[in-house]
């Protein structure tokens, strides 16, 4: 497409109503970027707030422990029974910041989990934006 530079009292209705089409579609562009922006930075608002919940619990839980009481229950004795092995295993991952893919297998089946497909379960909840491998063979929820 080529600048126009012409006057727009000089321009046909048609080169006028091809740039107010351009304006138009140049104008939604910019909104969509807008809120996928404001969504980013929303998910990134609710991550740090999570991870800043996650260390508060568990400096709550250490002091528990220094003063001889139980600490609160392991984020995977917290999953109800009927929990599916996609939630366990996020509550797995999100006991600590990253895990690699041993600690939670020995994890999932502690937790009673079947581990044989646990790679395909990873890659699933990668998928569905539950968990994210900062590198190979490591994982932390999102």
């Amino acid at each position: 497409m080529t600048v126009t530079t012409k006057n727009p009292m000089e321009m046909s209705a048609q080169e006028l109503y091809a740039l107010a089409k351009r304006r138009e579609e140049q104008e939604a562009v910019a909104r969509e970027d807008a809120v996928r922006e404001q969504r980013r930075m929303l998910r990134e608002k609710r991550k740090e707030l999570v991870r800043q919940h996650r260390k508060e619990l568990a400096e709550l839980d250490r002091e528990i422990s220094k003063l001889g009481g139980k600490a609160s229950r392991t984020r995977v004795s917290r999953v109800s029974s009927d929990a599916g092995p996609s939630q366990v295993i996020c509550e797995i991952v999100g006991s600590r910041p990253e895990m690699s893919i041993g600690e939670i297998r020995e994890q999932a089946a502690a937790a009673g989990l079947n581990v044989k497909n646990i790679s395909q379960t990873l890659g699933y909840l990668k998928k569905q934006n539950r968990l994210d491998s900062p590198r190979r063979g490591v994982y932390r929820v999102l």
